[in-house]
């Protein structure tokens, strides 16, 4: 009884031990958010380090192009800030584009995935098939899975790779759905792709229903935003006005002003956010 008494001491002691002397595996790095945002805006060639060296470099210019205009450098780090962050936003847009032009894109390559399981296709074969029959915004991606998938033949990390490639939650959905129905296997891939599709068509079609009613709504917030800054960039061509901006109380007033623009857009875009797909697994 003793030396059983010893031995789990002596294991316990040794796990905690090993619990703090044993070096850990490193977690996986996270890919930050600028590689996100560029990922889902389909710039996977362009590299976060080169995109925030440009949006310093378009601050810059900026600056140096309204200070030289207005001679008042409070204005000039004012507009130099918002030029800053005029690739953030152009990035964004495009995200924004792509995601919808997936959105609406999805219901038709999942259609075509049922109609070639439904055929006989392996499915291998039928994500392949897509990169000449499937839409045309997603033909790019699923012609280099066919290409890896064809090399390596390795198929859960082809998916991988389209995954990363596609960077869009739609398309995690559904090549988490594929990778299910491959693993498991079963008769019913056809059926889920049917569900599926059904499944992506009502979203789209509600979200698209929403988002075109908000439009009005956001961009006229838009414009109330961007209208003193317009009126303060024409204010540049009159000397005797913008140099009032130099002194402290105009440099509150342009702090104050552009605090309250921030805040005021970023509170609009809160409360009219809509529900937002997030990545699974990614």
């Amino acid at each position: 009884m003793g030396a059983m008494i010893g031995l789990l001491f002596g294991a316990g002691a040794l796990l905690v031990w090993s619990a703090y002397a044993v070096p850990r595996l490193p977690p996986e790095p996270d890919a930050g958010r600028v590689r996100r945002l560029l990922d889902s805006a389909g710039l996977q060639s362009l590299g976060s380090r080169g995109f925030v060296f440009g949006c310093v470099a378009v601050t810059l210019l900026v600056l140096v192009f309204v200070q030289v205009l207005s001679r008042t450098l409070p204005v000039a780090v004012v507009f130099g800030l918002i030029g800053g962050y005029g690739p953030v936003a152009v990035v964004r847009g495009r995200a924004a584009r792509r995601q919808r032009e997936f959105a609406e894109v999805w219901p038709e390559a999942v259609d075509n995935l049922a109609s070639a399981v439904r055929a006989g296709m392996s499915l291998p074969e039928a994500l392949t098939g897509l990169s000449s029959r499937g839409p045309v915004p997603l033909r790019d991606a699923f012609a280099r899975f066919a290409l890896e998938y064809q090399v390596s033949g390795r198929f859960a990390e082809s998916l991988d790779r389209l995954k990363e490639r596609l960077a869009d939650p739609i398309g995690d959905q559904v090549v988490e759905a594929l990778r299910v129905a491959r693993e498991v296997g079963g008769g019913d891939l056809g059926r889920l792709l049917r569900s599926l599709s059904g499944f992506l068509r009502d979203d789209a079609r509600t979200r698209m229903e929403l988002e075109s009613r908000q439009a009005w709504t956001i961009n006229g917030a838009r414009l109330a935003v961007a209208a003193p800054w317009l009126v303060l960039l024409l204010l540049c061509f009159q000397p005797e006005v913008i140099h009032r901006y130099a002194t402290p109380a105009g440099t509150v007033v342009l702090a104050g002003g552009a605090v309250a623009c921030l805040v005021a857009y970023r509170l609009m875009l809160r409360v009219g956010r809509l529900p937002t797909e997030r990545r699974v697994l990614s």
